[in-house]
């Protein structure tokens, strides 16, 4: 595909200000330039290249280091071919122009233009993704913002319920659940939580359909004796409590709108096309056990150029499943891969455990991995790198998951 080209263009991406570098097939620069980050300048340099390259989109491949962003989306929507490269390679790619490790804008774009001249098989084609898997991605990651500030608003009110209000944490151990918040505001004290009537409970516990618990066991925690604090300590102490509640109200609130949104997604991108009766890749993957909806969607947004390729290899290097091997003579050391995707990871990690417990065959190969002397996270690796083989399997066959068939 390189024999195509007769342009390479490096661009050397900045939050304000980027650094465009022109070559030839033969590695001269030709042009040079900065560009602002607005609408006029990014359309501004789509004119540029086609000026400096006869109007001929086809002929320029431009190289940069993310494989996203309004400057991409410019540059594909003009017709020119993005390439990406991981800033790591980037480095190793500069100490050919610089032993001695000098460094700036300059120099990066013209290292980006000449690498991808010589070694296009280093980087990676860009192409853009459909508008309802943006929306997913950006709604996946919004969910994992928002549970991580969830989490951490949790802990903060957990703090004040073991200072002043022990009672409620018995409960309720990690102070997460809505129906203990609701309670807390019914009576936001220890002397007012003991004057609670049953009925009162019973009809709360409704509410929130809580069945583990009865009104009675309820108001036996709540009746036992209060700490012996400080004046004012406990006033202070629920004071504070009360105005985490809000926000606590407010991301459990977004979360759940959140969750259907992504079911919305989800359910679109699984519903084949009228006049095709073929099994779209997010029914493939919903229907694999262990893998849930979140997971889905993590693995759908943040693997989807390889997820569409059927790029097995991708797959395990992007999420983790792949270890690296360093070999020097006699020595051999395989270590856990750690440049990657970390919410690909997590979301591997979940698929696998979740299998494990609910897939007779995936507990069966743990339990014979473990037995062998591996870790549980070398099993569950293990068990994970089998699942996205089996995946991209399915993928490039276009079936469902058949547990028959796998185990024969």
């Amino acid at each position: 595909m390189d024999s195509v080209f007769q342009f390479f263009a490096g661009i050397d991406w900045g939050s304000d200000k980027h650094r465009v570098c022109l070559i030839g097939r033969d590695g001269q620069i030709m042009a040079e330039r900065w560009i602002e980050h607005s609408g006029d300048s990014l359309a501004e340099l789509a004119a540029w290249l086609r000026q400096h390259t006869s109007d001929s989109p086809s002929l320029l491949a431009a190289a940069i280091e993310i494989p996203r962003g309004a400057i991409v989306e410019t540059l594909l929507e003009h017709g020119f071919t993005v390439f990406s490269i991981n800033p790591k390679q980037l480095d190793r790619f500069r100490d050919r122009y610089s032993p001695a490790g000098a460094k700036d804008d300059r120099r990066d774009a013209f290292v980006l233009a000449d690498a991808l001249r010589t070694d296009m098989h280093c980087f990676r084609s860009v192409k853009l993704d459909e508008p309802t898997m943006i929306r997913l991605r950006e709604l996946s990651r919004l969910d994992d913002e928002l549970a991580q500030e969830q989490n951490r608003a949790v802990n903060r009110l957990r703090e004040q319920f073991h200072r002043f209000f022990p009672q409620l944490l018995q409960l309720s151990e990690g102070a997460d659940e809505p129906w203990l918040w609701a309670l807390f505001e019914l009576a936001p004290s220890p002397l007012g939580a003991a004057r609670l009537t049953e009925a009162k409970v019973a009809r709360l516990l409704q509410q929130h359909r809580i069945r583990r618990l009865t009104a009675a066991q309820v108001r036996a925690v709540l009746k036992t004796k209060p700490l012996t604090l400080a004046p004012g300590a406990a006033e202070a102490a629920a004071e504070h409590a009360l105005l985490l509640l809000p926000r606590l109200w407010l991301l459990h609130q977004q979360r759940a709108d959140l969750g259907r949104r992504i079911n919305a997604v989800l359910d679109q991108l699984a519903t084949p096309a009228e006049d095709k009766h073929e099994h779209r890749d997010a029914a493939i993957l919903l229907s694999l056990p262990g893998l849930g909806r979140k997971i889905a969607a993590t693995m759908l947004s943040e693997a989807s150029q390889a997820i569409a390729d059927r790029d097995y290899h991708a797959l395990r290097c992007y999420s983790g499943a792949a270890p690296i091997t360093r070999q020097s003579g006699k020595k051999k050391i395989v270590l856990m891969r750690r440049g990657i995707n970390q919410r690909l990871r997590n979301a591997l990690y979940h698929w696998a455990r979740v299998s494990v417990v609910f897939d007779p065959q995936s507990k069966k190969r743990y339990a014979a991995m473990r037995a062998c002397g591996h870790s549980h996270g070398r099993a569950l690796r293990g068990m994970a790198d089998r699942w996205l083989k089996t995946l991209t399997s399915m993928l490039t066959t276009r079936t469902l998951y058949d547990a028959q068939r796998r185990a024969a």
